[in-house]
């Protein structure tokens, strides 16, 4: 959505420290994410970018010594207040991980899963229609449409991976987040998914964590660099890649470190 010409901010982070335990892994990161937009966040391995992703949805949470301060604002509303419904939250913030994980059930019900739980369909001719969707959103319905009731264990790589994001988008989130969603994948499930992300950001915000920077430049309008813990710079792809205000920027990007 474009407001006078401008994309709507979805995701506001204010001044976020995460500490585990006593080692801080983020330093006061403040980023503001765009609707309907795809943002890369590229860095060296340790660098804080899957970290802060898992702040977006509280994943941090389930990680007894982990403390996440500072606002993360999503629709006006500050995820780390104590009256934030969480499971509510994760519904409207899906996450696709870096090794596809279908559930050891059928393809119908990785995809019926959530919506059950949410309550989303009142037949069962509701629920078929909210599969079928799914799948084709993910672009997969043609490949599986007739093994519906077959595990979805049984997948290749690739499909297993837009199974996955097609059980993420069955409950209709506002926002995506991707955590080297092609690293356990060969070129041309790569080249899919890729794809897909395109198309999905008509719908949805996206937020991808990728540790290849041809992918970043490929697939994101918007780009943040990650390093130590701190974000070191965030803008429109192109600049930080053509034109990057920072030199640990310009080191990362042709290759210097990382």
């Amino acid at each position: 959505m474009r407001k006078n010409g401008v994309n709507m901010i979805k995701i506001s982070a204010k001044n976020v420290d995460v500490f585990y335990g006593k080692k801080q892994a983020l330093f006061n990161i403040n980023l503001d994410i765009e609707e309907n937009q795809v943002t890369a966040l590229i860095g060296p391995s340790g660098c804080g970018k899957s970290t802060f992703l898992r702040c977006l949805n509280r994943m941090n949470d389930v990680i007894d010594i982990c403390k996440v301060q500072g606002e993360i604002v999503i629709n006006d509303f500050n995820i780390n207040d104590k009256g934030c419904d969480v499971v509510r939250l994760r519904e409207k913030i899906g996450m696709v991980f870096q090794k596809p994980n279908p559930f050891p059930k059928t393809l119908y019900e990785n995809i019926s899963y959530g919506p059950t739980i949410h309550g989303m369909a009142q037949s069962k001719q509701e629920m078929d229609e909210i599969v079928e969707t799914s799948l084709k959103k993910a672009a997969l319905w043609e490949e599986v449409k007739d093994r519906l009731h077959e595990p979805g264990t049984g997948l290749s790589g690739g499909q297993q991976q837009r199974l996955c994001i097609a059980r993420a988008i069955s409950v209709q989130p506002e926002v995506i987040l991707m955590d080297e969603p092609c690293s356990a994948l060969d070129p041309i499930a790569t080249a899919q998914i890729e794809e897909l992300i395109d198309e999905l950001k008509k719908e949805h915000t996206i937020i991808i964590v990728t540790h290849s920077m041809a992918q970043a430049a490929r697939v994101s309008q918007r780009t943040g660099f990650f390093h130590l813990g701190e974000l070191i710079e965030h803008g429109s792809t192109d600049k930080i890649f053509k034109n990057p205000d920072n030199i640990k920027t310009q080191d990362y990007i042709t290759g210097r470190f990382g």
